[in-house]
């Protein structure tokens, strides 16, 4: 950044002082290592204030709570609020996903998150025969409004806020969660939370999708729609670089594909005739916190200040809260390890620090058995507590953005910028983000660097502790490991076969008519879906209706 007391010539001195600090630096031995970032940026030595003197305080850095927003959307960040302790949860039986939420509410945690089962994501019931062995596995089963009201029994939707990861069937989950708060007799406008609905990035990265993109960005905007007018303080959709990440993506390429699928959303609402003040304040974004601690920090402050500057320039919000990126943070499952699980605690600890020095709103850190299995009580709570220790213990919520003004930071903030608008470009060259999908563009740089990255650790140019360096030859885990019983799926089997014989099968198939012909002629479907889960409509049975209409996506491979 530009130092007003510094003149030209203490520059061109500064200059000279450091070129020959590095032909003295150059002289002396170093270990053999890459000093390289996990976007492969090399990494200087020493930065000092000639890497920072093109940065202007106030255009590209500015106060807390200003534009562009670099340092925090908020003027005192977590002195006014601490960012919401967000365990993502969700297993088995519904019954047990609710005994899992009382546990972590009575020990602190202050947002619920819920995690589906496979089955659920993809769109079938538990007794489809897709659905056979997955049941209740990686996520809670939800087949009917009858589940969901087992997994917030007890739990009034009017005093939590509530994330929902679920993409390619969102919409129904939406509608059963909406059902749910209605016979909780809750107002809809007073309800807070999020769910994920983010399509792009299945295409992009996770690959649980159902139908082709573009009828999947039309229930995305009707879900936006209905929100907008029904839920203001419920976000329709949390832009996904998470699973961009995990995927095997560098922080640049989560950073860059994550913002394109926000603009991409954007756009296509504003296309909708959704006012851009409107919806751009309920669109939230989920970040992955990786291992490169100051890379990582640098990301968050770039995705502020690039959203801040297009939402102003590009689509021409008025309102500030429309420039101010919100988002949620996940410590990065990809990093955690089988071998020396207890090691896990340390990454998740240092990623979610580097999230909070970030400015996250919200965070979810990863329990050290998730390698292994869904995480068992001790593993959780060990987690939950890493968050606790962070806020309450370390003193980095006493000043907003500590690392502000380091040479290094603002640097790599600023570079991060730059690299991100080059791939913007080439996705508006492209056509835009679902032209690009359909080219496999972003799929494809995605598995190059996950390529890239999986070489350097075969060939120990990047040492990951336990797994190819430091290693116990005769290892023995010995941590308790949560295991899902095979009878989770028959009792979720016998839970739907109960639904379906105590339903209406008259308003049941009204329902779905209703579904089909909402698909057909345009209007709205969430209505016709709030509709159908009260009167129990199975998931399997709305997303039956909605593959017969819009079909099913099949992606076209690159080698």
């Amino acid at each position: 950044m530009s130092v007003e007391f510094r003149t030209a010539t203490d520059f061109e001195k500064l200059e000279a002082d450091y070129q020959k600090w590095l032909a003295k630096n150059r002289a002396m031995p170093e270990q053999p290592a890459k000093y390289e970032n996990l976007s492969w940026e090399k990494i200087k030595p020493l930065y000092t204030p000639l890497d920072t003197a093109h940065i202007d305080y106030n255009t590209e850095i500015g106060h807390s709570g200003e534009f562009p927003y670099t340092r925090s959307i908020h003027n005192n960040l977590y002195r006014g609020k601490l960012w919401t302790m967000r365990l993502f949860a969700g297993f088995a039986t519904p019954e047990e996903t609710n005994q899992r939420y009382k546990f972590l509410l009575e020990r602190g945690q202050t947002g619920l998150s819920v995690a589906f089962d496979l089955p659920a994501l993809m769109g079938w019931d538990c007794d489809q025969p897709l659905a056979k062995g997955e049941v209740g596995v990686c996520g809670v089963s939800v087949s009917s409004l009858a589940d969901m009201e087992v997994v917030f029994d007890g739990i009034r939707l009017e005093d939590v806020s509530t994330s929902m990861t679920i993409n390619s069937t969102a919409m129904v989950a939406m509608a059963y969660f909406i059902a749910v708060a209605q016979k909780q007799g809750c107002n809809l406008k007073n309800i807070r939370g999020t769910i994920q609905n983010d399509i792009l990035k299945e295409y992009i990265a996770q690959k649980e999708y159902i139908y082709p993109p573009r009828p999947s960005m039309r229930i995305v905007t009707d879900m936006f729609g209905y929100s907008v007018k029904e839920m203001p303080k419920f976000n329709p959709v949390s832009v996904s670089g998470y699973h961009i990440r995990e995927a095997g993506s560098t922080a640049v390429q989560e950073l860059a594909f994550t913002l394109a699928d926000g603009f991409a959303y954007l756009e296509h609402a504003i296309e909708a005739g959704i006012d851009v003040d409107d919806i751009a304040p309920k669109i939230s974004f989920f970040f992955n916190s990786h291992n490169d601690f100051f890379e990582e920090i640098a990301k968050f402050r770039a995705a502020r200040k690039i959203w801040a500057k297009r939402l102003r320039y590009k689509y021409g919000a008025k309102s500030e809260r429309s420039w101010q990126l919100r988002f949620h943070t996940q410590t990065a499952g990809c990093t955690l390890t089988v071998q020396q699980p207890e090691n896990n605690i340390v990454r998740v600890a240092l990623q979610a620090l580097a999230a909070v020095l970030g400015g996250t709103q919200s965070l979810h850190t990863n329990s050290m058995d998730e390698a292994l299995a869904l995480p068992s009580d001790k593993a959780v709570k060990i987690a939950l507590r890493t968050q606790q220790i962070i806020a309450y213990e370390t003193g980095v919520v006493n000043t907003v953005d500590p690392l502000g003004g380091s040479y290094y930071i603002e640097s790599l903030t600023m570079k991060m910028e730059e690299e991100a608008e080059k791939y913007f470009e080439k996705i508006e060259q492209l056509g835009g983000v679902v032209a690009a999908i359909e080219k496999n563009f972003m799929q494809k740089e995605i598995a190059d660097a996950a390529y890239r990255y999986q070489s350097e650790v075969d060939r120990k140019e990047r040492i990951i502790v336990g797994v190819n360096e430091f290693q116990e030859p005769d290892e023995k885990i010995d941590i308790p490991i949560l295991k899902i019983s095979p009878e989770v799926e028959h009792k979720q089997i016998a839970r739907l076969r109960d639904v379906k014989a105590s339903r209406n099968e008259a308003d049941v198939q009204a329902a779905l008519s209703e579904i089909r012909s909402a698909a057909k002629d345009g209007k709205n479907l969430m209505p016709p879906l709030i509709h159908a889960a009260h009167n129990y409509v199975t998931l399997g049975e709305i997303c039956g209706v909605l593959r017969e209409e819009f079909g099913n996506y099949e992606e076209t491979p690159v080698f």
